[in-house]
């Protein structure tokens, strides 16, 4: 079987199965409220968070992970390859840091292999890759056969979602607040799809039921109902675990997918949605 590490940073939003299974490395961001900061899971989780920006009038800060923190996790004689996904790079400059820690690292380590993946995803989907990343080690794939099969899994990738409120779209200048605060009164909840490293807002319904329901169309028109038993789905969301629990069991009751699991969105994508927010990612 090949030694290869999986990496990641601190944007993926992990189902704890995922996590016991895979064993990530995870190269955590910062987040600072104000002069506070905090290193994302580890001096803040994810309740604290939500509860602490719920307070604030400003959006909390997000900081990509510095070359140290790659350089360390790199410098591991556990492993002869690596292979590191992250956050899109149209949202972050996590990759470009990861890249650059990269070949530093390998002028005096040649003898290794480290391969940076731009995911184009974030949080629940790179999660998903991640996991079927492992099951490919697991049946002893190679560098390059797994590389391959992983730029086809950002094509197969289907991520959609519903924003619960646009009050941090609000806070953060991508909507007017005039317009925000109409459509926040008026319940209308915005449907969004993940899709070639942007977050890109598509429809809108008035309600959760009805966001809910537009949600799963979108989903079931992009997924080959042949193929479901053979893709994984994870429900992603901001701080409403009921929620998520109650489509989890919409889903295993209606569908025959693979499996089925649920995530918390952490401080990266959770600042783009706010909360109460809900993702599903399928792949």
């Amino acid at each position: 079987m090949a030694n290869i590490k999986i990496v990641t940073d601190g944007s993926c939003d992990f189902p704890q199965e995922i996590v016991d299974i895979v064993n990530p490395e995870i190269v955590r961001i910062n987040v600072a409220f104000g002069e506070d900061s905090y290193v994302g899971g580890v001096d803040i989780d994810e309740k604290t968070f939500y509860e602490k920006m719920r307070g604030c009038k400003e959006l909390p800060k997000t900081s990509s992970p510095s070359l140290e923190r790659f350089m360390e996790v790199y410098g591991n004689e556990e492993y002869e390859e690596i292979i590191v996904f992250t956050l899109t790079s149209k949202l972050s400059g996590t990759y470009s840091n990861a890249v650059i820690s990269k070949n530093m690292y390998l002028e005096d380590h040649d003898y290794k292999r480290i391969e940076v993946i731009d995911s184009e995803n974030g949080s629940i989907a790179v999660a998903l890759m991640i996991l079927k990343t492992h099951q490919l080690i697991e049946a002893g794939k190679n560098m390059d056969e797994i590389l391959e099969a992983i730029e086809q899994m950002k094509n197969d990738m289907v991520f959609y979602g519903t924003l619960d409120t646009l009050e941090n779209a609000i806070k953060g200048g991508r909507v007017n607040p005039i317009a925000g605060k109409l459509i926040n009164a008026l319940n209308f909840k915005v449907i969004i799809k993940i899709d070639e490293g942007l977050v890109k807002p598509i429809d809108k319904a008035r309600g959760e039921s009805n966001s809910l329901k537009k949600l799963f169309t979108y989903i079931k028109n992009c997924v080959d109902i042949n193929e479901i038993e053979h893709k994984d789905v994870i429900v992603g969301h901001a701080n409403c675990p009921e929620k998520a629990e109650k489509i989890k069991k919409f889903i295993v009751d209606h569908y025959n997918f693979e499996e089925t699991l649920v995530a918390n969105i952490g401080p990266i994508m959770g600042t783009f949605t706010s909360e109460g927010a809900i993702l599903i990612a399928v792949l």
